[in-house]
């Protein structure tokens, strides 16, 4: 069974950063993909940012030259590091595994919030 662990979030003024961290276990070794979605208060969770496998990264329009995804290997671990951060960001980010088409974990999720 995989297990994510993420950290990170908080309450951060607009215009500040935060960077969020997931701990994969060491089951989660093969993977096709690892990210990150967030989901607000009454909207559908969506996808932030993801990294594949072999290393492509995938990002929402909406951050876009603000977010950064990142991967360490050796330690299992995947980052965002999110910059410029607005009150739209606000929500709660979830860690996401897939393994294949069909197979996804998920973290417990960690808090986002942006104050103007």
């Amino acid at each position: 069974q995989v297990q994510l662990v993420e950290s990170g979030g908080g309450l951060v003024q607009a215009g500040g950063s935060l960077r969020l961290s997931c701990t994969a276990s060491e089951s989660a070794r093969v993977f096709t993909s690892i990210g990150w979605y967030r989901q607000a208060p009454g909207e559908q969770r969506e996808l932030v940012a993801t990294i594949s496998s072999s290393g492509n990264t995938n990002y929402a329009d909406s951050v876009k030259g603000r977010f950064t995804i990142s991967r360490d290997n050796a330690k299992n671990m995947v980052d965002l590091q999110m910059n410029s951060l607005n009150p739209d960001d606000t929500a709660v980010y979830y860690c996401n595994l897939k393994v294949g088409p069909f197979i996804n974990y998920w973290g417990q999720g960690t808090q986002v919030t942006v104050s103007s």
